[in-house]
């Protein structure tokens, strides 16, 4: 972290959560936050994932740009990819505040947003202007006051999926009253159904991935992987945010939403290892939670993912992180001897 980096951070830090949130991406689209300029990339970071070339396999989580008003200096920040929203059909302003808090003992943070986005026609606008460079994928989301939310995910996807690289399916934010109820079987069967439907007559036709949560229990992440399989999806991110709180030490930790960050490593990591092991390497998974180094990407790629994303993190690291990561990434590949393929899954069984 240079120092602007770390006196920006620091003055963030004496901000309202999420005052401090909206002027990170002030700062970002009037270029005020030192970026590289272009992915840290390799011969041994560089990959393809669901038809998608990546520079490399650190990607930003979506939930920091809901509405890509920072894009063009993301795509520039190191990532090897980018995934903004959550996109709703109709623009809606969310829950209460306050709705974000930082957990600073426990490097972790809890939110309780609730969608809280610009609508997807003016998402898609704005993904329509981005700059050409690394994919740029929109997370898809329903309205909480819909009265038929399976349909809404469809709908996001007709308004603005012509503009995205790829989109994901969040059925797993647990600050949307029954939102969770969609990663059921036959739930997600059908609302999957819907949302390829309207995917396959854009002309772009961009892969659909799936996000889940880290709090199914072995039924239901058994019922997923079969789901994800046969609808097909081209992905699935593991995990969202937790309900947990465990083992927290901030007087945050009663705070009603979801829980990211350093805490949630263990338990979505433990996710990932099992989806590998039931989807037998079949679809590709993204690893997400609690990263906030190269030995922890390296790990969840060794639990299965191909490649991984990172949020949290940055709050307490700073958007220097992601290039970090990705440097550490080759150095300890070329050290190795190993690539990417062969690292993924290949420590599946100690996460069992």
């Amino acid at each position: 972290m240079n120092p602007i980096e770390r006196l920006g951070l620091a003055a963030l830090h004496r901000l309202d959560p999420e005052r401090a949130h909206d002027l990170s991406i002030f700062a970002l689209r009037s270029g005020l936050v030192p970026l590289p300029g272009q992915a840290v990339t390799s011969d041994r970071l560089r990959l393809r994932l669901a038809g998608l070339d990546l520079p490399n396999p650190i990607g930003l989580a979506a939930g920091y740009d809901k509405n890509a008003r920072a894009l063009p200096a993301l795509m520039r920040a190191g990532f090897g990819f980018v995934e903004i929203g959550a996109a709703t059909p109709r623009a809606q302003p969310g829950n209460p505040r306050p709705r974000l808090f930082r957990l600073t003992e426990d490097r972790a943070i809890i939110n309780r947003f609730g969608f809280n986005n610009e609508g997807a026609q003016a998402i898609a606008a704005r993904l329509a202007r981005r700059p050409k460079g690394i994919p740029v994928g929109l997370n898809i989301g329903a309205n909480k006051d819909s009265p038929d939310r399976s349909a809404d995910f469809a709908e996001v996807v007709r308004i603005a999926g012509a503009h995205a690289d790829f989109l994901t399916v969040n059925v797993s934010s647990p600050n949307t009253e029954k939102l969770r109820d969609l990663q059921g079987a036959e739930a997600l069967a059908a609302l999957l159904q819907g949302v390829l439907a309207a995917r396959d007559a854009l002309p772009n036709r961009p892969p659909v991935f799936i996000k889940i949560a880290p709090d199914l229990d072995e039924a239901a992440l058994a019922d997923i992987a079969a789901v994800a399989l046969a609808a097909p999806v081209d992905a699935i991110i593991a995990t969202n945010t937790t309900l947990s709180r465990d083992g927290l030490a901030s007087t945050h930790a009663g705070q009603a939403g979801g829980l990211s960050g350093a805490p949630l490593f263990d338990r979505a990591t433990r996710i990932l290892a099992r989806l590998h092991r039931k989807t037998g390497g079949r679809v590709p998974l993204i690893g997400v939670g609690g990263i906030g180094s190269a030995e922890q990407a390296w790990q969840k790629l060794r639990a299965g993912a191909s490649a991984v994303q990172i949020y949290s993190a940055l709050i307490y690291q700073g958007f220097s992180l992601a290039a970090q990561i990705a440097r550490d990434l080759d150095a300890r590949l070329a050290r190795e001897g190993v690539t990417l393929a062969e690292l993924t899954g290949s420590g599946n069984a100690d996460w069992l």
